[in-house]
């Protein structure tokens, strides 16, 4: 009798935005009907980097802020597989954020979920770089990803849900799977995920998060129109929501993989031509 891995209860705290996250991210690819053998769920750090662990799939914790270019690394060994990047807003923006700009300019077929707190509640509540002014006695402005994705013309996806709003939450989750899924390249969707200890924002966001997906004016396709609707936004205090911007351009894998030569996955190993390349390419760094 096979043996499978069964996933352990979630440890956040009760009340974690995240749990809104795992349950959509569980939902839509049911929905979608990907089989547990073709997903690959890849966690940076923080509280949000046991995510992995609880679900029915193949699981990775990437080192501290290097989660998306171990997915893309995924990605190109695999094409085949659908593969989901999660992380917060500390190892996602801060010690990852280059990763992030190039993640965007390469445009991988790769879905990457942010749960941003604005705080890093891992290590009991510091400033995070979307922490609001005045938490903790900062006094920088927060970081806007969306803004900065939309600066990088590789990206194809932006997104931002709520966990307080479960329903378009997971019609986001789908639409971004759906997305890097297609060959359409990366889908980026971050999550306004509290931390109820150490930054409840419950409240705050409620009253400020705006539904971008009521608005019938908006065009997601117009990246210039949709740059300037966010500055108005964030000019009024507002937090959109909703599938922001999406473009069409091919995904990296698409453009970088070979068709004449097998994937990285799909070798066989036991080639000999492989194992005599593999032995040149190690005494080359001898020499």
């Amino acid at each position: 009798m096979t043996r499978t891995f069964s996933p352990p209860r979630p440890i956040w705290c009760a009340g974690c935005g995240d749990f809104g996250v795992l349950e959509a991210l569980i939902s839509a690819l049911s929905e979608l009907g990907v089989p547990t053998h073709e997903r690959m769920i890849l966690a940076g750090i923080g509280c949000s980097g046991s995510l992995q662990n609880y679900l029915s799939c193949y699981g990775y914790h990437a080192l501290h802020g290097r989660v998306l270019p171990t997915a893309i690394g995924a990605k190109l060994a695999n094409p085949e597989l659908t593969v989901v990047a999660v992380g917060g807003d500390g190892d996602g923006y801060a010690i990852g954020g280059g990763h992030l700009v190039h993640s965007f300019k390469r445009n991988p077929g790769v879905t990457y979920i942010v749960m941003n707190n604005g705080t890093y509640g891992l290590t009991k509540g510091q400033v995070s770089p979307t922490s609001a002014i005045g938490y903790q006695e900062n006094t920088e402005e927060d970081l806007d990803p969306i803004l900065l994705g939309l600066s990088i013309p590789g990206s194809t996806f932006l997104a931002r849900g709520y966990s307080g709003q479960p329903a378009q939450l997971l019609r986001l989750m789908l639409a971004a799977i759906g997305h890097s899924t297609a060959g359409n390249g990366m889908a980026y969707l971050e999550v306004l995920s509290p931390c109820v200890t150490y930054n409840d924002t419950y409240r705050a966001w409620r009253a400020s998060v705006y539904d971008i997906d009521n608005d019938k004016d908006y065009d997601p396709g117009d990246r210039a129109g949709v740059f300037e609707r966010m500055i108005e936004l964030r000019t009024q205090g507002r937090l959109p929501l909703g599938l922001i911007y999406q473009g069409d351009r091919p995904a990296l894998e698409t453009l970088s993989v070979s068709p004449d030569f097998a994937v990285p996955a799909r070798q066989d190993l036991s080639d000999p031509r492989l194992q005599e390349d593999y032995r040149k390419a190690m005494q080359s760094f001898i020499r």
